[in-house]
């Protein structure tokens, strides 16, 4: 039995920023990460797309508003402090047609709400940014949006943990918990206090300790298709105006931080947890859960599951996402766009009760436990304003705990 005064669950950037606020908080306490894979960052926190966003998208009564706003400045402090590289490039919001530009105008209002710089330009000093770029009269510009490689980012937070004195424990899967024993398939831990960032997995150990009653995760599959044009053929990030009642941003253009570009990502609804690619760690009870609560959103759901669903599954098409690409930019040939890069899976919360798509973040935890059920996009921006979200959490409830 392994003792410890605070086990945190899953290796993403969340849970090693979570993490490392409570060994700054309880500096004389244990805090020990565990993680069924070999390395962090197997996941989500590995395969996004290393934007960080500016935090013009959500609602001012958003928690993803203030988080995002501030986790850009912070990590991108940090980036630059730990000489990770790191491109700041911003972002072009554009318009297809007359009826988008009140999209630009309601990210505009929200910028406003959410104290964030963006800019209102004509079409034409839009092209001054990005020469190639198509858009309806006016587009928007983020000069904060940058990007980098996701998983530079958090093997440096990772290390910067381990010195801080945080326990990694890797190979280690979480199987069920037991009063204050966590049982895995190596060690047991007697945990004071456990923090589940299990992301993909996160509803199904919340459910262990009585919470998640009314959530559960439903995994969307996000691709991405890169160009082999030279470095250098786009100076910037390209969006569409967004679907406004559902968390996806549409298929964009991405210049990482090596300045290479991609396209994508999609939302491709996935059939088991981890269904990255073909059969791969396909479980059949997951498989059989994951496709009951789709067909059950396809007949009854509040935010158009059917055909979100029909119209991310015609992006396994290159052509197709190619043509929706082309709209954005011009010179867009499909010749150029032949590899895939690895997909990744959304971790994204449902609510069962209202069939709905979460589209802010959702905790829920008490004196024993702190369950992260929702922390999907823009949540590697927002890891570290996030982490002392959570952390006060925490501190709430072990400062009122009742023994």
């Amino acid at each position: 039995m392994y003792k410890t005064d605070f086990l945190v669950i899953g290796g993403g950037i969340i849970g090693i920023s979570i993490a490392r606020e409570l060994k700054k908080r309880y500096c004389d306490s244990t805090v020990t990460l565990i993680d069924k894979e070999s390395k962090c960052a197997t996941h989500a926190s590995g395969r996004n797309s290393g934007v960080l966003h500016a935090g013009f998208y959500y609602t001012a009564d958003s928690l993803k508003a203030a988080f995002t706003r501030d986790g850009n400045r912070e990590l991108t402090a940090y980036c630059e402090k730990k000489k990770i590289p790191i491109n700041r490039c911003g972002k072009l919001v554009v318009a297809k047609n007359e009826q988008e530009l009140l999209g630009l105008d309601e990210l505009l209002k929200r910028a406003k709400l959410n104290n964030v710089s963006l800019e209102d330009i004509s079409a034409e000093e839009a092209r001054l940014i990005e020469p190639r770029v198509i858009t309806h009269q006016r587009a928007l510009f983020s000069p904060t949006t940058s990007s980098v490689n996701p998983l530079q980012v958090v093997q440096r937070l990772e290390s910067d943990a381990r010195d801080e004195g945080i326990n990694f424990h890797y190979n280690v899967c979480y199987l069920s918990q037991k009063g204050n024993d966590i049982l895995s398939n190596n060690d047991d831990y007697q945990a004071g206090y456990v923090v589940n960032a299990a992301g993909l997995y996160a509803d199904k150990v919340a459910r262990d300790f009585g919470f998640s009653q009314q959530y559960r995760i439903l995994p969307f599959k996000g691709l991405y298709l890169y160009s082999d044009e030279p470095v250098g053929k786009f100076k910037t990030n390209i969006y569409p105006v967004p679907d406004m009642q559902n968390p996806f941003l549409g298929v964009h253009f991405t210049l990482g931080s090596d300045k290479q570009v991609k396209i994508g990502p999609t939302a491709i609804p996935a059939f088991w947890r981890e269904h990255y690619s073909g059969l791969t760690n396909f479980q059949l009870s997951e498989f059989v859960e994951i496709i009951g609560r789709e067909l059950g959103l396809l007949a009854f759901s509040k935010f158009g599951f059917r055909k979100l669903a029909l119209d991310e599954m015609r992006k396994y098409s290159r052509q197709y996402m190619v043509t929706l690409a082309s709209e954005l930019a011009t010179n867009i040939k499909i010749e150029n766009f032949k590899k895939w890069g690895r997909p990744g899976i959304r971790a994204q919360l449902v609510d069962i009760h209202h069939r709905k798509l979460e589209m802010d973040f959702v905790i829920e935890g008490d004196n024993k436990s702190m369950h992260i059920l929702n922390a999907v996009s823009p949540a590697f921006t927002c890891s570290f304003p996030f982490a002392r979200y959570v952390c006060d959490q925490i501190q709430y409830k072990l400062d009122g705990r009742q023994d």
